[in-house]
């Protein structure tokens, strides 16, 4: 019985996923934005780290694809031709918090969405046609789609992307990755506040709205910009050189897949020279007995010098400077590790190689 309702739940979601085209008729400029995303890429068939990852994951020869929960939730079986899609965000009704991995529970009902919008917080819209005037005025409510219910209070806290976002524990009971909130878990400050912006352009045709949130999920691999003004960089001068400081105003560390590479890299200019100064590098690497590993045989961390949440991480340099000395301090990212490229076998994708750009400063010492 639990087995049919499950299938039945699952099946039901898959269902309407299947027209998730249809969001496209209301929400063009939301659906256009999702397209880019790594939500909607987040299969096999569109993410190639994924696929590189997978095909050496032990279970692929038993064809147990494991990763289907989050990466392609709306498959009933090992389809993954579908990533997340609307349907899969806007159905979830509460998240179960468990060990190995959180939960996402469904709604079971036909046409029955969450969402989250201020002033909202204690209303259900349902489809409504009103007549006035004799039958001459006609006038809609809600959508003919789907009802739209706001008060959900997990999509105002951000605990609603906790189902695939907060950890992933291996076999040996290790946690391979992580997001440890802190302090980020209200109305304010939560994931959806900062990866979810409010941008201009409306939400939707039916009801105008001068801004919408942003569903390219701003992250390191679609619009990184956008996570920008969340770091601050400063300089101060010493007497044996100086100091670049990166702050991390985020609530969880500044990157916390443990492929991701931050580096800080700094310029000093001086009588028209550019000399190159040392690079910096923040990483968490996972293992077993001292070496990396593939996240499945992992059982420690090897290596965590990520600058954590709410951190100002100083990085000093032993070289004196001269009035009208210029430094360029340059804060980025690899997607994934160079060290790990080879072993995927992604060294022609471009995109992996690059050193992405977070920030960027300028100091003249005066």
């Amino acid at each position: 019985m639990r087995l049919f309702l499950s299938l039945f739940i699952v099946l039901s979601i898959n269902l309407l996923a299947n027209n998730v085209n249809t969001c496209q008729s209301c929400h063009p400029t939301i659906y256009n934005e999702f397209q880019k995303s790594f939500h909607k890429k987040s299969t096999i068939k569109e993410d190639e780290v994924h696929k590189a990852v997978w095909d050496k994951h032990p279970a692929k020869a038993k064809g147990n694809y494991k990763c289907a929960k989050c990466h392609s939730p709306n498959d009933v079986k090992e389809q993954v031709h579908q990533g997340v899609t609307c349907i899969s965000c806007h159905t979830i009704t509460n998240v179960e918090e468990h060990a190995q991995s959180n939960k996402n529970i469904y709604e079971t009902k036909d046409k029955t969405l969450y969402s989250a919008q201020k002033g909202m917080e204690d209303k259900k819209v349902v489809y409504q046609e009103k007549s006035s005037w004799f039958g001459m005025r006609k006038e809609t409510i809600g959508s003919p789609y789907h009802d739209i219910d706001y008060r959900n209070k997990d999509f105002y806290t951000g605990k609603i992307c906790m189902g695939c976002h907060s950890h992933k524990q291996n076999k040996n009971g290790f946690n391979v990755c992580q997001t440890d909130m802190k302090g980020a878990e209200d109305k304010e400050s939560n994931c959806i506040s900062c990866h979810m912006p409010q941008i201009e352009g409306t939400a939707t045709t039916i009801r105008e709205s001068k801004t919408h949130a942003f569903h390219g999920f701003a992250g390191v691999r679609n619009a990184p910009e956008l996570l920008a003004k969340y770091i601050d960089i400063g300089y101060e001068k010493k007497e044996s050189g100086f100091n670049i400081t990166v702050e991390n105003k985020a609530p969880h560390n500044l990157l916390t897949h443990p492929l991701r590479v931050v580096q800080l890299r700094t310029v000093l200019k001086r009588d028209g020279k550019l000399e190159t100064l040392k690079t910096d590098t923040f990483v968490k690497v996972i293992g077993t007995e001292g070496k990396p590993s593939m996240p499945w045989l992992a059982t420690e961390i090897i290596k965590d010098n990520m600058i954590k949440a709410n951190e100002k991480r100083v990085v000093n340099f032993n070289k004196k400077l001269q009035s009208g000395d210029e430094i360029t301090t340059t804060l980025g990212f690899f997607i994934v590790n160079p060290k790990v490229v080879k072993k995927l076998g992604l060294e022609n994708n471009k995109e992996l190689s690059a050193f992405t750009v977070l920030k960027t400063k300028y100091f003249k010492l005066k």
